[in-house]
């Protein structure tokens, strides 16, 4: 059991955490939430004893192990499977010992405690976890210096899963996981026979990986049961009602006050005044809990294109001349919202680079219109900032000509305040970092936006602002991520890359997690036992069904407006002109090409009509 009894901490002066309390049972796994600055990761610390408490205590059994990721991960030439293997530290220094014991009886214990420990099974569960990571069979034979950063990240992750630690502490552990890692992630946290508590912002694994939520915020920590779903409708009651006593007693003061101004000095009524001063004295103000404003993103709107945008034709792309994805035949038009799944290494990256224009395609034809813009935003770019050049700064080179206050105004669009506008790029938070190069990639107002892993450093009210963003956003929007919750609000189309091909994924989102639970690979749900009772979809569930008719339904009008504006051009006579008959071919091609992106809009707005008629049954 964690007990956190009555404690309290300051930075600099200033109180993070005040006299704060919970319990964690023993076996729980518990998601940690809270603003971003509140002192999630503090309490870690403080748990970990790397910081001193000011006032209380926190007290685990005698004898618990906490394990977490460690931030500084070799670099060193052990493979990837040793590096795992030697954090079980019990069970190196046992083997280590068996090769020098000589005494009967110590020889005897230490084999007993190495099958207690299951230490000859240890290599095929190491191995398992580096897969469910992303980790092939050959990738773990070679050095932890072959890869990158973000890779050796998962490399410390899948060491701490494998020393099986009481107490678990993972802080935002699916920053440097694809979807297909965290989902691995959830199932495994989700079976893990120890305690666990997890910092995330992930809505798809507080919900199904943890049985409670464990919120910061006030200096205090509230301990709330059932996942990310239960903890908000609670939350936004606990809110409502908070505020409503607010307004009560805010009436309740102002209809004293006045009494007293009125009365105060009028004899006949002093005594019911003094009374009343006195009852205003004794009212102690009801605070309204912190709750974080939705950091809105503002994207500029593009003009409107004609359909397709952009058409891929037998086209391949790859590196040095060797390709990794072929036969691409895709196209993309200006309302879509595309999805790119698949497991690491299959090529979403190299196709998002692909369609924004970082590489050349080495085969077949791409197919651009001459005013398509391309906004692209990538991890990497975070890095790409200058650290020793203010926000202001960052947006003054790109737009030279305007006006400070207009770029300020541009910069606080994106959540980007007057005081981080003028604080230097190396000092700024994660996610002020990405809501700056968020604004770098949409500057210009694209019609097609990339996004691979927006969401990575972004807090749940910023993603929820990012899902509420795109959504409005009218250009195409190309997806790689591995929140499931952004994936299902703003994606319609789904894309899996796979064994060097892009193809539509005859599924949802649902099923493609099915699909990498079961392990095998192919593209089919698993199979349910006929007994089972269909689940009622949640309320959430239902309303992002009805905004998905809505978007359908917008998607329609729209298509509808352009193939009338197309026809009354075709009823132009000066077009039927022999003069002209290359912009007629040209007008008969895009009403062609508009008639067909609406009866595919058509049949998207009939599907999520029955899918949404069937759930509110």
């Amino acid at each position: 059991m964690l007990r956190i009894d009555d404690i309290s901490y300051s930075v600099a002066g200033r109180p993070l955490i005040e006299h704060a309390s919970a319990v964690i049972p023993e076996g729980h796994k518990v998601g940690m939430v809270g603003r971003n600055g509140t002192g999630k990761t503090t309490l870690f610390r403080l748990i970990r004893g790397e910081l001193a408490l000011e006032g209380g205590e926190i007290t685990l059994p005698r004898r618990a192990r906490i394990g977490g990721v460690d931030q500084e991960v070799p670099g060193n030439e052990v493979s990837l499977l040793d590096t795992v293997l030697k954090a079980d530290t019990e069970r190196a220094e046992l083997l280590e010992e068996s090769m020098t014991a000589t005494e009967a009886g110590r020889i005897a214990e230490i084999q007993t405690r190495l099958a207690d420990i299951d230490a000859w099974s240890a290599e095929a569960r190491a191995s398992s976890i580096l897969k469910g990571l992303g980790f092939t069979d050959e990738e773990q034979a070679m050095p932890c210096s072959a890869f990158s950063g973000g890779w050796r990240m998962r490399v410390a992750l899948a060491a701490v899963l494998f020393s099986a630690p009481d107490l678990l502490l993972l802080d935002e552990p699916t920053n440097y996981l694809d979807l297909e890692g965290a989902l691995w992630l959830e199932s495994y946290l989700a079976r893990y026979p120890h305690t666990v508590l997890i910092i995330s912002h992930d809505r798809g694994l507080l919900n199904r990986a943890v049985g409670a939520i464990l919120h910061l915020e006030d200096r205090k920590l509230t301990l709330y049961q059932g996942g990310y779903d239960r903890f908000s409708q609670t939350r936004a009651a606990k809110l409502a009602a908070a505020e409503s006593e607010a307004k009560k007693q805010e009436a309740r003061r102002a209809h004293l006050q006045s009494y007293v101004d009125r009365f105060r000095y009028k004899a006949d009524k002093a005594k019911q005044a003094q009374a009343r001063i006195k009852a205003l004295s004794k009212m102690q103000p009801i605070t309204r809990p912190q709750e974080a404003a939705l950091r809105a993103f503002s994207f500029p709107e593009p003009e409107e294109l004609s359909p397709p945008i952009l058409r891929l034709e037998e086209a391949a792309v790859g590196y040095d001349g060797r390709a990794v994805l072929r036969r691409l035949d895709l196209r993309i038009d200006q309302d879509d919202r595309i999805a790119l799944l698949g497991r690491n290494g299959e090529g979403k990256s190299t196709l998002s680079k692909l369609l924004a224009g970082k590489l050349e395609a080495m085969e077949g034809q791409m197919h651009a219109s001459s005013k398509l813009r391309v906004g692209y935003f990538a991890q990497h770019q975070l890095e790409e900032l200058r650290p020793d050049e203010t926000p202001l700064d960052h947006i003054r080179r790109m737009r030279p000509g305007e006006a400070p206050g207009k770029l300020r105004a541009r910069l606080g669009g994106f959540g980007i305040g007057a005081e981080q506008a003028d604080t230097e790029a190396g000092r700024l938070s994660g996610g002020q970092k990405a809501r700056l190069s968020l604004l770098l990639a949409t500057l210009d107002a694209p019609h097609m936006l990339i996004l691979d892993e927006p969401t990575n450093h972004l807090d749940i009210e910023s993603r929820e602002a990012l899902v509420e963003a795109l959504t409005a956003y009218t250009g195409a929007v190309i997806l790689v991520s591995h929140d499931m919750h952004l994936l299902s609000l703003v994606a319609d189309r789904l894309w899996l890359v796979k064994d060097g091909r892009v193809r539509p994924f005859d599924g949802d989102l649902e099923a493609y997690r099915q699909m990498l639970l079961g392990g095998n690979g192919e593209e089919k749900t698993t199979s349910r036992p006929k007994a089972e009772k269909p689940k009622r979809p949640s309320r959430d569930a239902i309303l992002a069904m009805r905004q998905e008719v809505r978007k359908c339904e917008e998607r329609v009008e729209k298509l509808q407006g352009m193939r009338d504006r197309i026809s009354t051009k075709l009823a132009d006579p000066e077009l039927y002109d022999d003069a002209r008959a290359d912009d007629m071919a040209e007008w008969q091609k895009k009403y062609a090409e508009v008639m067909n992106g609406l009866d595919r809009a058509e049949a998207l707005w009939l599907s999520a009509l029955e899918k949404l008629e069937k759930a509110e049954r």
